[in-house]
């Protein structure tokens, strides 16, 4: 979402139109929003002489979980102003060698801007399951299902994110750059199996 008072609807409806951005990136960002917003509801809900015991960490939790929510929506807005850049880089005139060396070069810098947003959505998602799992054995036991939800919210952003890290690879020809990236995407099947663990953990709890 690139603004903080648009509606959900207002999203969707541009999500769905026939446009190139926002898209799957953005979406992304969305997801991360909305697992760190049920993160910080959880801990928000985890107060009292009950978890007298687990009020800083909770508190710590919180205060994490409100940053990240804000960094999903900052994350969702950068995303769709980097694919304009690209957008705007191919459609750089390339008539002559110095046109298409200057257009090589835009689209170059652009493709590293656009795989910046996504990587930063991984990384910002193994961040919400690192939270889900430090809250799960002290959180308030009626919201245990929501970390759950967050948990598969922060893997629906990875995966998203992964693969618009990965389409903006091969445009990208710097070495160390490219590593990075790669970096980050090889964090998303490991933030899958930590969310999946959550997810288990809650359902057995749930069933007893």
């Amino acid at each position: 979402m690139t603004e903080r008072d648009e509606t959900i609807a207002s999203f969707l409806d541009r999500l769905a139109d026939r446009t190139s951005a926002p898209g799957g990136g953005a979406s992304a960002a969305v997801h991360l929003a909305q697992g760190a917003a049920l993160i910080s509801m959880v801990a928000r809900f985890s107060d009292g002489p009950r978890y007298a015991d687990h009020a800083d960490s909770i508190a710590a939790a919180l205060a994490s979980a409100e940053e990240l929510r804000r960094t999903g929506l900052a994350l969702a807005a950068q995303d769709e102003a980097a694919f304009g850049a690209v957008s705007a880089a191919y459609k750089l005139p390339k008539e002559t060698d110095e046109q298409r060396e200057r257009r090589s070069a835009a689209i170059a810098e652009a493709l590293v801007g656009a795989a910046r947003p996504p990587a930063e959505v991984i990384s910002a998602a193994d961040q919400v399951v690192a939270l889900a799992e430090r809250l799960l054995p002290v959180a308030n036991r009626n919201l245990i299902t929501d970390l759950a939800a967050a948990a598969e919210a922060a893997r629906a952003a990875a995966n998203t994110a992964r693969v618009n890290v990965e389409v903006n690879l091969g445009g990208i020809k710097d070495a160390e750059v490219r590593a990075k990236y790669e970096r980050a995407a090889a964090l998303v099947d490991r933030i899958g199996e930590r969310a999946d663990r959550v997810t288990a953990a809650v359902r057995e709890a749930i069933r007893r």
